[in-house]
């Protein structure tokens, strides 16, 4: 106890259990996939580099897990976005800039495949129609396309 309040320590084992695949919902993407998590990953990503968007950010906790002597499911969220959505973006909705970068997720399910999942820009951009108006929803749109361009490029 410090300072009158008590803490609890979780310990994880070397395995740690992980909830499982993402399922699917509303305003989602999710593509189950026969490829391991490591080419799901680099297909990806090579797709983001073979399109006008570019990887803003990565982040995830496989690695970090590792180190720490956890072993978890691999699992990687990629920022995927370009300043020309930004600055027409931008000249909308200030708001609406939040949720940018829009983020790919590449998760390694049981039995040694991935699915790559994403929320649809339109649909993370919808809180800020009233805003932004039909020219953001029109931007989300084209960005709809450029992500499904991005995710039937790395399903191949």
């Amino acid at each position: 106890m410090l300072s009158g309040l008590a803490f609890s320590t979780v310990t994880l084992s070397a395995q740690a259990s992980i909830a499982g695949e993402v399922s699917a919902r509303p305003g989602w993407e999710v593509h189950d996939t026969a490829k391991s998590y490591q080419q799901l990953l680099q297909d990806t990503q090579a797709a983001v580099r073979a399109s006008d968007l570019a990887i803003v950010t990565q982040a995830g906790p496989t690695g970090a897990a590792a180190a720490r002597g956890i072993t978890i499911p691999g699992n990687r969220v990629i920022g995927v976005f370009n300043n020309v959505f930004a600055v027409n973006i931008l000249e909308t909705s200030t708001a609406a800039m939040i949720e940018a970068p829009i983020r790919l997720y590449v998760t390694e399910i049981a039995g040694g495949t991935a699915q790559l999942s994403y929320k649809r820009p339109s649909h993370v951009f919808a809180p800020y129609r009233d805003e932004g108006g039909d020219r953001l929803m029109a931007l989300a749109e084209e960005l709809d396309q450029r992500f499904d361009q991005i995710a039937q490029e790395a399903l191949k």
